[in-house]
């Protein structure tokens, strides 16, 4: 990593620290840190289980109890099983007091203005400017939070993905998508040594998968690569695809290949522009227009 690159990070991080009041001990004049008004924000009068607070926030299990304890005994919060509102009693909820209710409608409202000092002392087009950068910079944090990882193809979330791609093609290709007249991929193919299936998560949540297959005296097989519409455009299809790729040249194959449907025009784009050509069919997919296949030792590779 370049250390220029570095010390940027590190002076943007402290000249946002300091102007949205990070290091305040009253955030916004609430009479409570950062961090609890946080909280209390993602809580919202809607309500909101715990272990989705975690995840949403990034937090340790323990500094959240601490945090929903301390809004507790201000009396904002309430924290009780589900099974209480009808729901799962192994599901903690919190849950905003009509206090809370009330210093949320008032961090909405304080929110508001804090957003408009910021904006006023600029023109008009700076305003635009800031907000458009603002957006790209959001963007670009989203994709560095995304973590992808090995996962066992009948993990629930590996499931999960595996569905959601199926409903997303079926819903894109030309007379839908039937898995019966599909190739099927079993689950000891994208094990190790056999291949490998890797999951895509944000704040714990899946939201893209990808498989390899790596046959014993052929190319390596390229499956599944999908990644959810809320990141779709930041990257995270060619990193997975990268993954893939890296995941197959460390262990001794030089070329991998895939197969897909003339309706997937962005991942089409997508291979041809990270060096895959397209070749003739090398099997029988019912569903497939296009075949390629790139070799991971030409260039970049699977770099």
């Amino acid at each position: 990593m370049r250390p220029e690159l570095v010390a940027a990070v590190r002076r943007f991080n402290r000249t946002v620290t300091q102007r949205v009041g990070a290091l305040d001990d009253e955030y916004m004049a609430s009479g409570r840190p950062l961090a609890q008004a946080r909280l209390l924000w993602e809580i919202s009068p809607a309500g909101a289980e715990v272990a989705a607070l975690r995840a949403r926030l990034g937090l340790d299990s323990g500094y959240l109890s601490r945090l929903l304890r301390a809004l507790e005994n201000d009396g904002l919060v309430t924290v009780a099983p589900a099974d209480q509102v009808g729901g799962d009693a192994r599901v903690r909820v919190a849950a905003l007091t009509e206090a809370g209710r009330a210093e949320w409608a008032e961090l909405d409202e304080r929110s508001d203005e804090f957003a408009s000092s910021i904006l006023t002392p600029l023109s008009e087009q700076g305003r635009e400017q800031l907000v458009e950068a603002m957006a790209q910079v959001e963007r670009l944090l989203i994709a560095s939070m995304v973590v992808i990882e090995p996962c066992p193809p009948g993990d629930p979330r590996a499931r999960a993905c595996v569905r959601a791609y199926a409903r997303d093609i079926a819903r894109r290709f030309d007379g839908g998508f039937d898995p019966a007249l599909s190739k099927p991929v079993h689950d000891e193919e994208l094990v190790p040594p056999a291949g490998v299936f890797l999951l895509a998560t944000l704040n714990s949540e899946p939201v893209g998968c990808g498989a390899v297959k790596l046959h014993a005296d052929a190319p390596a097989e390229i499956k599944r690569v999908w990644v959810t519409d809320t990141v779709r455009g930041l990257g995270i299809g060619r990193r997975m695809l990268r993954d893939l790729e890296r995941y197959a040249h460390e262990r001794g194959w030089t070329t991998v290949r895939l197969d897909t449907n003339r309706s997937l025009t962005e991942a089409i784009a997508m291979y041809r522009s990270t060096g895959y050509r397209e070749i003739e069919p090398y099997n029988d997919e019912h569903f497939a227009h296009h075949w390629f296949e790139k070799d991971l030792t030409a260039g970049s590779g699977a770099a």
